[in-house]
Order: structure tokens, then C-alpha cells, then sequence
């Protein structure tokens, strides 16, 4: 079980509509099971004084992200839609760092990348953790093979980093993607609970 402190953040990683509603266009299988579960950790997090904070996908209608335009995932998480809502059964108790609504391919919660050009272009979370002088991460969230991993790897580079598994859930593109997320974040060094 992980313990909450001062130093200590929470990054709630994508719950929204299309991920974790199974009306969702890109929905993770379980995804609806994680949301109480992300709940109970944002609740011990804020008891413990911790730092929460959430990522969403914010896609604009055409981005070479989606399918339809080239890339590999089906339209979801559209600006301003139902699907790109946080999910109304999430508790949100914190800032929301928006990605993706250029285009660009916001898997990471701390960067996001040109899908044409590869550019990398910093998310303002980094700075909101350093600000407060994080030193520790927990990352929960939608989905485990993609999005929860992106951010985890991301967030190894500077702070202490886990992934709860009981408050994440793969989407699987392709068989066992889950297990390999989990076998890439362990093999650098973010600890899996």
C-alpha cells in the first residue's frame, strides 16, 4: 500500500468517457472498475495532504493521431464532447493538465509529441510538481499500456515513481501490452504496487 505525504503527488492519468464508460469510443475493458477504486486513492491522498492532480486527452475533430487521419487509435476524447469528459463518477480534487488538443500525441501527462515532426513540447505538469517540491509520484488511471506508462516513464526521469495497478487497466491494442507496460516500467525502475 502506498503512503501519502506532503511530498508526495497523485496523477490521475485519462479517467474519462470514452476510456472508462463502455459507451466510450476507445473503451478499456475494466476501465468502469477503476474509477472507485482511483476515488479511494484520491481520498487517502488528500487526507495525507498530498498533491492531486489530473491529465485529460483534448483532441481536437482531426489530428494525425487518430486513424481516420493516418494514425492507429479511433476518434475519442474530442474537445469538448461527452467522450473527452472526466468521468462524472470521478472524485476531481485538483488542477487538470489538458493534452493532445493541437494534435499532437499526448500519451505522457508531462510531455506531448508532434506527430508529424516528433517534436517534444512540455505539459505545465513538471513545473506544478516542482513547484511544490514533489519528490514522490503515484500514477493511477487509463489506460496501463499506454498512457499510465508514458507519464510513469516520464516521471522516473525526476521524482520516485509507482504505478497502482489496481487503479489502472490495459487497454491490450495487442495481446499482453499490459504485461510488457508492466515489465517496461519496472525494468525502469518505477516501482509497480
Amino acid at each position: 500500500m502506498i503512503s501519502y505525504d506532503r511530498q508526495t503527488a497523485l496523477v490521475v492519468v485519462d479517467v474519462q468517457n470514452d476510456f472508462a464508460d463502455p459507451n466510450g469510443n476507445l473503451f478499456v475493458t475494466g476501465g468502469d472498475a477503476v474509477v472507485p477504486r482511483v476515488n479511494i486513492e484520491v481520498m487517502r491522498a488528500l487526507s495525507a495532504g498530498a498533491f492531486v492532480v489530473y491529465t485529460q486527452d483534448w483532441h481536437p475533430e482531426s489530428t494525425p493521431h487518430f486513424e481516420k487521419d493516418g494514425g492507429i487509435w479511433p476518434v475519442h476524447c474530442v474537445k469538448d464532447t461527452w467522450g473527452a469528459e472526466l468521468h462524472p463518477g470521478l472524485e476531481v480534487s485538483g488542477p487538470v493538465v489538458r493534452k493532445g488538443s493541437n494534435g499532437e500525441d499526448g500519451y505522457s501527462g508531462f510531455t506531448m509529441r508532434d506527430p508529424v515532426t516528433g517534436e517534444e513540447i512540455p505539459t505545465p505538469l513538471r513545473a506544478m510538481l516542482q513547484e511544490r517540491g514533489i519528490e514522490r509520484v503515484v500514477v493511477v488511471g487509463l489506460a496501463l499500456d499506454v498512457c499510465v506508462k508514458a507519464t510513469a516513464l516520464d516521471a522516473v526521469h525526476d521524482f520516485e515513481t509507482s504505478v497502482l495497478t489496481n487503479a489502472s487497466a490495459a487497454v491490450d491494442l495487442e495481446p499482453g501490452d499490459g504485461a510488457r507496460a508492466l515489465a517496461e516500467l519496472r525494468s525502469n525502475e518505477v516501482t509497480i504496487v
